[in-house]
């Protein structure tokens, strides 16, 4: 196997293929094939990605940025999933989308690029949509130009301080407006369809962190400044708990307070950034994360076997 570079960490590290072949390093932790905790038509996402019937979501285990606070601990931080093959991947794809699944929604896929990039040599017939953290490589993200209709990247950070302390990247900025700007660059404008739905484009999400408002009223003015109207969807998340290691980091272990979210909003609608979402407080509930059990992992055996 070729030595990995597929995100910013740059590890260089040759990555075993399957977990049968030998202890995975590097940042990840993951072989090259992919592995994956939960597979399932999820209805917590923005509208126009979830829609009526649910975006077809894979959670794939294991992450490259790991986010001390991450709702997803048990699968990006203690790797919970199960090995499949990029023919399997393939399969829950269309299995998703015959339980009526609006789009492909790859969650947390960075690390799995080539497999991914291998999953969708043929097109689907709904959009693809790759959901990140925003840490990404410029280089491959043309892997996939092409195969993936939407981009919904996080954009964490604009402050390298609070990206060092809780993601362990003090590079995220740059590596993430590059990203960005290269998703932009591949999708164009974003679309919707006469139902609503995005059919292409970039979405970018930003969860405000406890005590980091500076942080978040930069990011708003990042977007603001790089994209004209109509180019990009904005989400401002406000359902941060306090998840994995947040209980060691004292500042940001309590919920976002509503004098907090307001302030951003504010800032928000100031800088002008009309097109997108807004989140109520109330989403901040342990009840919206998916449980993580494999669902929709395993092949079903044939009916008559």
């Amino acid at each position: 196997m070729p030595l990995c570079y597929d995100c910013p960490r740059q590890c260089g590290v040759e990555r075993p293929h399957s977990l049968r072949d030998g202890e995975p390093t590097g940042a990840c932790s993951m072989p090259v094939e992919p592995v994956v905790a939960r597979a399932a038509l999820h209805f917590g996402e923005e509208p126009c990605i979830s829609g009526t019937q649910g975006s077809g979501t894979v959670f794939f285990s294991g992450c490259s940025l790991r986010c001390v606070f991450c709702q997803n601990y048990g699968i990006s931080a203690e790797n919970f999933g199960e090995q499949i093959t990029v023919a399997r991947l393939r399969e829950i794809y269309r299995e998703l989308i015959c339980q009526g699944a609006h789009n492909i929604n790859l969650v947390n896929p960075t690390h799995f690029v080539r497999a991914i990039s291998q999953s969708l040599e043929e097109p689907l017939p709904v959009p693809v949509v790759y959901n990140c953290g925003g840490y990404e490589s410029v280089e491959s993200l043309l892997r996939l130009e092409g195969k993936i209709q939407v981009y919904l990247p996080d954009f964490k950070y604009a402050d390298n301080q609070p990206a060092a302390r809780y993601s362990g990247a003090p590079d995220y900025f740059e590596r993430a407006a590059a990203a960005v700007r290269e998703m932009v660059r591949q999708t164009g404008p974003y679309r919707l369809d006469a139902g609503g739905m995005l059919c292409s484009g970039v979405l970018i999400r930003h969860l405000i962190l406890p005590g980091q408002i500076e942080n978040s009223k930069r990011v708003i003015d990042w977007v603001a400044d790089s994209f004209p109207k109509g180019s990009v969807l904005f989400s401002l998340m406000s359902q941060y708990l306090p998840c994995g290691r947040a209980a060691d980091f004292p500042e940001i272990n309590r919920p976002l307070r509503q004098q907090e979210y307001d302030e951003v909003e504010e800032h928000l609608f100031r800088k002008g950034v009309e097109d997108g979402f807004l989140q109520e407080l109330s989403s901040a509930d342990s009840a919206y994360i998916p449980a993580f059990d494999l669902t929709g992992v395993r092949k079903k055996p044939d009916a008559d076997q």
